[in-house]
């Protein structure tokens, strides 16, 4: 998930029009890339006809069941605080519907398309799984409106996780039953005008169908696999901008030697201390800590020539221990992006069949505290990695802490001038501001609906979290990178690592170097923008074999 264009697998095929298709098996592993690369409107699935017979064995299974009189949530009892209630299988449609739009409560601004997709996506993968009972023609449906763009307006407040995302895939089962309200070429338009435009008949429902479209995490598994995804890519971008910070600030390059490093066996350090080391390893800018040692020795000789300037054996934290800091945040994204993962392809939601063993299961597959633990890890990492850019800001700003630059990076007329220390005040803002937001959500649980959902996860409100984390923090690494690029060109852009000058001029192509005051908020913006794909990211992508195969931590932890 690393890289700014993702191409599909093998099983993707390219479509005349340009739309790609991908085969979807419902007993093969999908990947979160495959998963954040289809959500891209335009791209189509195809399931195959093996995946079709086993859902239509499940539903066969489930009939029988009915037949024989079974006692089954959702199917002939009544749901939720209502699980006590006897509902005679007569009544299963009216049952399903009833649930698809009793749940729908949420509130707030619509998700945007790519996410509703996503989590469109992940409901259609679990689905595929053939345990959850769903008819062959519904779950045609349901792929047909992914295909042809239908795509359901989706409130984003409101979930508890615990049942899954009830009310956001109840916004996409009511669109699939001719309700609601969706988005298709563009337009905002009721239901069944969106499904009509499309060529799709509405869904209607029988037992356990509604149940089985919207019991489940897959609401939080398609936001958080795309915001994970863009966190990932920012930590790609991020150790970039760590090598040029370093330079800027004329740290020293030693601390990142890979043989120290052998010594601590935690596998994200060493690839974040590799990826230093090789994208250091030609710099003019950044100091060789022998050299520096030899000259202190001089200095406690009382060689005069050694006596100039401020050197010291040590940089601070911010700089020297950066591989520590920043590997726990690769090898919890690496943990996270497995959780994710798992949840996607699984079964998830209640009750749940196993036809070829002839059982049915009550169970709690739709509790959604796996991905709400990730989603705060997640924040947790977001939060270090914006930590660790506010302080090496603050050096760049402070004259005392920064290797000899002037005071704010303000190399002419100081004092008339303020340089660039309005930026910090965004930065400083927005590190209090994620640090206030970094509290567990997967601990606040509050019992619901009777006491019967008694422990809840909020996995999506996690995940909501960590996407607006993730926008704040890429505004203060835009800053640092800003703050670098400055310091380049005060110490001499010529003297930067061949790494370090592509992300230089790649910045450069966006910010010119600042010798006056002027608004820095279009600048910021760009950057931000910038920092996940395009040219920036593009100069980190594309430098280093290093780079890439060390970040290829999120692939085989």
């Amino acid at each position: 998930m690393i890289e700014s264009v993702i191409e599909l697998p093998s099983a993707a095929n390219m479509n005349i029009d340009g739309t790609r298709t991908w085969v979807l098996r419902g007993d093969a592993r999908m990947s979160l890339d495959e998963l954040c690369d289809l959500s891209v409107p335009g791209r189509q699935i195809e399931v195959d006809g093996d995946t079709l017979a086993r859902i239509e064995r499940c539903r066969a299974k489930l009939s029988q069941y009915v037949e024989r009189g079974r006692i089954m949530y959702g199917v002939n009892t009544g749901v939720g605080g209502f699980v006590d209630r006897l509902v005679p299988v007569e009544h299963a449609a009216r049952l399903q519907n009833n649930i698809i739009n009793a749940v729908a409560t949420n509130v707030g601004d619509y998700l945007d398309d790519r996410t509703t997709r996503a989590i469109m996506l992940a409901r259609i993968k679990s689905l595929a799984r053939a345990n959850s009972a769903i008819s062959v023609e519904n779950f045609g449906k349901l792929v047909e409106m992914f295909n042809r763009g239908v795509t359901p307006c989706i409130p984003e407040k409101g979930s508890l996780g615990t049942s899954g995302d009830l009310a956001q895939l109840a916004s996409i089962a009511l669109v699939a039953t001719g309700q609601w309200k969706a988005r298709f070429d563009g337009c905002e338009l009721p239901g069944a005008e969106a499904m009509r435009r499309a060529g799709i008949e509405p869904m209607a429902l029988s037992f356990k169908e509604g149940l089985a479209l919207i019991n489940g995490t897959s609401g939080m598994v398609g936001l958080g696999a795309l915001v994970l995804a863009d966190a990932q890519a920012l930590l790609n971008t991020y150790i970039g901008v760590s090598a040029l910070s370093c330079e800027g600030l004329a740290g020293k390059t030693k601390p990142f030697d890979p043989r120290v490093h052998a010594l601590k066996p935690h596998r994200g350090q060493q690839r974040v201390a590799e990826m230093l080391w090789a994208r250091l390893s030609d710099s003019k800018l950044a100091l060789d800590e022998d050299s520096v040692e030899q000259i202190l020795a001089a200095r406690m000789r009382g060689d005069p020539e050694a006596c100039r300037g401020h050197l010291q054996i040590e940089d601070a934290y911010s700089i020297r221990c950066t591989p520590q800091i920043l590997g726990p945040v690769l090898d919890s994204m690496a943990a996270i992006e497995r959780v994710l993962e798992d949840e996607l392809n699984s079964s998830n939601d209640n009750p749940l069949l196993i036809p070829e063993q002839d059982e049915l299961f009550h169970n709690g597959h739709f509790h959604g505290q796996y991905v709400a633990m990730a989603m705060d890890h997640l924040s947790i990492a977001l939060v270090t990695l914006c930590n660790l850019a506010d302080r090496r800001i603050d050096r760049f700003m402070t004259e005392a802490n920064s290797n000899g630059l002037p005071p704010f990076l303000c190399q002419n007329d100081a004092g008339l001038r303020l340089g660039l220390m309005g930026g910090q005040f965004m930065a400083t803002s927005l590190t209090a501001e994620n640090r206030g937001m970094c509290t567990p959500v997967s601990v606040q649980s509050l019992p619901s609906t009777g006491d019967f959902q008694d422990i809840v996860s909020f996995g999506f409100v996690a995940a909501r979290r960590a996407r607006t984390l993730l926008a704040n923090t890429k505004y203060v690494v835009a800053f640092e990178l800003m703050c670098a690029c400055q310091a380049a060109d005060i110490r001499g852009p010529l003297r930067l690592s061949a790494s370090g000058r592509l992300l230089y001029e790649a910045t450069r192509q966006i910010v010119p170097y600042l010798d006056h005051d002027i608004v820095l908020t279009d600048y910021l913006e760009a950057l931000a923008r910038e920092l996940l794909d395009g040219p920036i990211a593009r100069s980190i992508n594309t430098h280093s074999v290093v780079q890439r195969r060390a970040l290829s931590l999120f692939r085989d932890a």
